[in-house]
């Protein structure tokens, strides 16, 4: 009788063990949708800045006004094309990669159009304590597309300067 009662937990425990009990099939869950705000991941293609011919070393420098958003009180910056300029009173400092008087973007190609100022733009790069915080584009005429996120100043891009008569 003993046997019998080994069995009969052998042959209930086996299958409970095994994962083979009586249990109703499980369906995979069906693919859901991302949620309208989530944010999906493609393969970053390189971009590419080409300064045209026509604009190489026809212009000489930019203007950026720095505002204080604590005070509210604004200063300017001249930065030559190529190099770099501190901003008083803080531990920033901004290099300017390319200026180009007519921004255009084809695909990942960013270029200028001509060499009229008719949509001037600089690229940036803003280091603080000798870190990278900033590197895109400042726009003169579209100041709050892609502005400089910083909690205590803003940076405007508000002249440049051509090193030759255009």
């Amino acid at each position: 009788m003993k046997g019998i009662k080994y069995l009969v937990v052998i042959a209930v425990a086996a299958p409970l063990l095994l994962g083979i009990g009586c249990k109703k099939k499980e369906e995979a869950p069906a693919p859901s949708m991302p949620a309208a705000n989530a944010h999906i991941t493609f393969k970053k293609e390189e971009i590419v800045v080409m300064v045209p011919d026509a604009v190489k070393g026809k212009w000489k420098d930019v203007t950026i006004e720095v505002t204080n958003k604590q005070t509210n009180q604004k200063s300017a910056i001249t930065v030559p094309i190529g190099g770099e300029a501190a901003i008083s009173d803080t531990k920033m400092k901004v290099k300017l990669e390319a200026f180009l008087p007519e921004f255009m973007m084809e695909g990942v190609n960013i270029t200028s159009a001509s060499n009229e100022p008719k949509n001037p733009a600089a690229y940036i790069v803003v280091t603080e304590d000798g870190k990278e915080v900033f590197k895109g584009w400042l726009f003169s005429r579209y100041p709050t597309a892609h502005p400089f996120e910083h909690p205590d100043y803003s940076l405007t891009l508000v002249g440049y300067k051509p090193s030759i008569k255009i």
